[in-house]
């Protein structure tokens, strides 16, 4: 499951660096100034909260079937 949730982090991560990238890379010359990488942009940016609702569900389905239990820090010691 740990393995997962990285595998997912690492992707969120991974896309918002590429809606940054596309992001910067505006190109004036195209006919529509900046509208292939605004459409990058915005697939990336999209793909980013797919990613985050998919892992905040998977997390919240693992609790409730009982592969994950809630840990904290230890108190009191």
């Amino acid at each position: 499951m740990k393995f997962v949730i990285v595998i997912a982090l690492l992707g969120i991560v991974g896309a918002l660096a590429g809606a940054g990238t596309f992001m910067l890379r505006r190109r004036p010359h195209l006919p529509e100034p900046g509208a292939e990488p605004d459409r990058k942009m915005a697939r990336a940016l999209a793909l980013r909260v797919a990613l985050s609702v998919a892992i905040f569900l998977l997390v919240l389905l693992s609790w409730w079937f009982g592969w994950v239990r809630p840990g904290g820090l230890p108190v009191g010691r």
